[in-house]
């Protein structure tokens, strides 16, 4: 039997992981921009047909850390989110055209409650439920990359 040291079996899970992830975002075959709040990065996929709006986040058991689904609802209006048959607990940051955030809603999987933008917002960023909360970004910080978003296909 061959050793292992530990330094090449935490290379092979690490790519393992990145393997994963990628294969997750090929499996969707949304686009994925990249998206700032502050000096924090995001991947984040775009939802930007009624179609993809309609699934988001269904059905997955996960979703890796400082990636996320980017709504784009094209008209700013007080858009509301829930939670069915989407299995990860998310937090919401609703924002207006600019990607400044209005207000942020955790919120629990399975659940129907609807969770509304405070005006008028023009995009919801999903994250792992507590991200925003985590990195101290709260309502007026402002989600840089929006331009990024590709037309819908």
């Amino acid at each position: 039997m061959k050793k292992t040291s530990c330094a090449t079996v935490a290379t092979l899970v690490l790519a393992g992981l990145f393997i994963a992830g990628a294969a997750t975002a090929q499996q969707t075959g949304l686009p994925v921009i990249p998206l700032n709040a502050g000096l924090h990065v995001i991947q984040a996929e775009v939802a930007n047909t009624n179609a993809t709006r309609a699934i988001g986040l269904m059905h997955r058991k996960a979703m890796d850390a400082n990636h996320g689904m980017l709504f784009d609802f094209d008209v700013a209006a007080p858009h509301c989110m829930w939670m069915r048959n989407t299995l990860i607990p998310l937090s919401v940051a609703f924002m207006d055209q600019s990607g400044k955030i209005l207000n942020i809603a955790d919120m629990i999987p399975h659940d129907e409650t609807s969770h509304c933008a405070t005006g008028a917002a023009r995009f919801a960023l999903e994250m792992n439920r507590g991200w925003f909360a985590g990195k101290g970004i709260k309502p007026g910080a402002k989600i840089g990359g929006l331009e990024k978003i590709p037309s819908p296909r």
